[in-house]
């Protein structure tokens, strides 16, 4: 157990136990061997998944301490989902990973299995899947869609009173000024705990004008 990364990741996401952490490590040795198979994030960054990818994800669980119930679109790689389901353990919450790429679902299926996460994985698009997710409190993407295509595509969940938390890189203004001509939706931004450049996105009150 590496002191330096429990210490980073209490960084990001709060307080986390000790079990929580070496789970994560364990999952991030996981990760690496799926994604030799099937290429879950790019290879340039398979040398800093901890920061770049698990971190990352995990600074949400500081953003939104006490939310239980949560939904991931596009999970794929798992990212923020499956951190979160780690995170949410402990806590006792739980989140919806959709994704409809079967390979991506066989290795969501698989961790959550594995380590006994707290997360269900629908296999659907994810305009198939309203009907099968609880109503969450929180919606997360990351690497996703333009902000105003995330809008379309969560619009159930947030008309209902959820709030977004999505991942956003250097671009976010011009899509939060692009989606001002659809949208309303109180906005704050996040600075990413991880990439000088991005942020997270957390919006409250999003209606269709």
């Amino acid at each position: 157990m590496s002191a330096a990364s429990f210490e980073s990741l209490k960084a990001v996401a709060g307080d986390v136990s000790r079990e929580t952490f070496a789970a994560l490590e364990a999952f991030e040795a996981h990760f690496l061997k799926w994604n030799r198979s099937i290429n879950l994030v790019a290879a340039s960054t398979e040398g800093d998944v901890w920061r770049r990818h698990i971190l990352d994800s995990a600074q949400l669980a500081a953003i939104e301490p006490t939310a239980k119930r949560w939904v991931d679109v596009g999970s794929g790689g798992g990212f923020p989902g499956l951190v979160m389901a780690f995170l949410l353990g402990e806590r006792g919450g739980s989140i919806d990973l959709v994704e409809s790429n079967r390979k991506k679902t066989g290795f969501l299926q698989a961790t959550v299995g594995q380590f006994r996460l707290p997360a269900r994985i629908i296999a659907k698009r994810i305009e198939d899947s309203y009907p099968l997710v609880g109503m969450p409190e929180i919606v997360t993407a990351r690497a996703l869609a333009s902000l105003i295509d995330l809008l379309d595509i969560t619009e159930p969940w947030l008309a209902s009173g959820a709030h977004a938390l999505f991942h956003k890189g250097r671009d976010y203004q011009r899509e939060i000024e692009e989606s001002t001509h659809r949208w309303r939706f109180d906005l704050i931004e996040h600075p990413s705990a991880i990439d000088p450049q991005g942020v997270v996105l957390e919006l409250r009150n999003v209606r269709r004008l």
